[in-house]
């Protein structure tokens, strides 16, 4: 694919900071903040019933991520996300552990039957819950899935009508006609908790300034693999991984993801 069209959006977001409001998991909560601010975005984490409709009216994009979950952060989901939706605002959903507990996939389910979802990002075995496969989730890794995750991805996508983002090795986006593989990335980004979560915030900030989803999330992924493979040629280990990863994202430029990013069409 031409990277053009991916460096044009990371351009756009450096050049219009735009604001992605979070209701996100207190594990990783500085983490997607700090990145979003590093991607040229503004966080802001507003999670109580009283507000966060309010906060989602004046964003750019709604991340909305499961990973601790409880039925009163839910509640404020549902809420912020309608605001949204109202305002014609992308929500972001991260499906964190869907398919390891009934509270969490549920939860999922109720979040994609009650508001239009413009991208989920799961792992394959969260994604493939979703999408009625064989699927395993173990705590909030996934455990695998039996079937071609490509043609899950895909027909998931087709279903719904939503981009769906199946992460792995090779992220595979698909949107139910386009497939594209995003292959940047590197193994220690598994090394740490919240990479996950704040690949999320990053197609937040994207999503906020593209409305090609695909294109967006494509955007996204390739920014932060690229990034991950940056932190990891100069980290020694995990604890100076992670810092690494801020400093890079800060560091990068249209001009890198024009020249880095690594996404082919199926």
């Amino acid at each position: 694919m031409d990277n053009q069209v991916f460096s044009d959006v990371f351009s756009k977001a450096r050049e219009q900071h735009p604001l992605v409001h979070h209701l996100t998991n207190y594990v990783t909560v500085n983490d997607c903040a700090n990145i979003t601010i590093c991607a040229g975005g503004a966080p802001v984490m507003a999670d109580a019933c009283e507000e966060a409709g309010e906060m989602a009216g004046f964003a750019g994009a709604l991340v909305l991520n499961i990973g601790t979950l409880n039925p009163g952060i839910i509640e404020s989901m549902i809420l912020a996300g309608k605001s949204a939706n109202a305002h014609k605002i992308p929500v972001i959903l991260d499906p964190v552990g869907a398919g390891a507990t009934r509270l969490r996939t549920d939860s999922t389910r109720r979040l994609l039957d009650e508001l239009e979802i413009a991208i989920i990002k799961g792992n394959a075995g969260e994604i493939g819950v979703l999408a009625g496969a064989d699927a395993k989730v173990r705590g909030v890794d996934s455990a695998g899935v039996t079937g071609d995750i490509v043609s899950i991805t895909r027909d998931f996508a087709e279903s719904t009508g939503i981009t769906v983002v199946a992460s792995g090795a090779i992220d595979i986006v698909s949107d139910g006609k386009r497939v594209l593989f995003v292959e940047n990335g590197h193994p220690m980004m598994g090394t740490i908790s919240g990479t996950g979560c704040m690949a999320s915030s990053v197609t937040g900030v994207c999503a906020a300034v593209e409305k090609d989803t695909v294109t967006a999330a494509a955007t996204a992924l390739a920014a932060f693999g690229l990034v991950g493979e940056r932190a990891a040629a100069r980290a020694q280990g995990p604890g100076s991984f992670k810092p690494a990863l801020f400093d890079e994202m800060a560091a990068l430029t249209p001009a890198d993801i024009r020249a880095g990013a690594r996404v082919k069409s199926a």
